[in-house]
């Protein structure tokens, strides 16, 4: 059995090695729309082994379980290319670092994110109508999964669409997230 030193120290450390990899991903994102596989891939294997190096069995099953909730779950937008690849790999090794319930929350935060940042976007772009008419036609798409030829405008390969940098987003909420947590535990441990 760990002691409550180890326990914190390896939490402390999983934890810094999660927010590094979020705001690194994120600045990367930033400057040149792209989360490199050099980050992604062995930020992976790095939470795995120090998941399981801290908390033995557990650890490598909550790593693996975090890193395949956030490929599984995003992979279908990669696959309809709505979603880069890099985006979905950072999302991967994120959960590698956090574990699934954390990755969950993480994700969610993101999407939020993602979506204020696109709110915003289409409002300093003036582009509110023409991303409506996009949005309708996605759902259309989605309503009959078969007019594939439309698709194509929505997709990351149609330069004329505005792009996110998904990964300055992951890093807001990975960020609000552990911040809020510690804030959390700071204010219980007052108590």
């Amino acid at each position: 059995m760990h002691s409550a030193a180890w326990n914190l120290s390896f939490t402390v450390l999983l934890t810094s090695m999660a927010l590094l990899l979020a705001m690194l991903a994120g600045w990367l994102d930033w400057r040149s729309r792209r989360i490199p596989n050099w980050l992604t891939v062995p930020a992976l294997g790095g939470g795995l082994v120090a998941n399981t190096v801290a908390w033995g069995w557990l650890g490598t099953k909550a790593a693996l379980e975090g890193a395949g909730l956030g490929l599984a779950l995003l992979l279908p937008f990669v696959l309809l290319r709505g979603l880069g690849a890099g985006d979905w790999k950072l999302m991967g090794a994120l959960g590698a670092w956090v574990g699934p319930s954390r990755l969950v929350v993480v994700l969610l935060g993101t999407v939020f994110i993602a979506g204020a940042m696109a709110i915003f976007q289409m409002v300093r772009y003036g582009r509110v109508r023409e991303t409506l008419k996009h949005v309708v036609v996605l759902f259309g798409i989605l309503a009959t999964f078969g007019v594939w030829g439309q698709r194509q405008n929505l997709t990351l390969d149609n330069p004329a669409l505005m792009k996110l940098p998904f990964g300055v987003a992951a890093a807001a909420s990975t960020v609000l997230f552990f911040g809020t947590l510690s804030a959390l535990t700071i204010l219980h441990s007052l108590r």
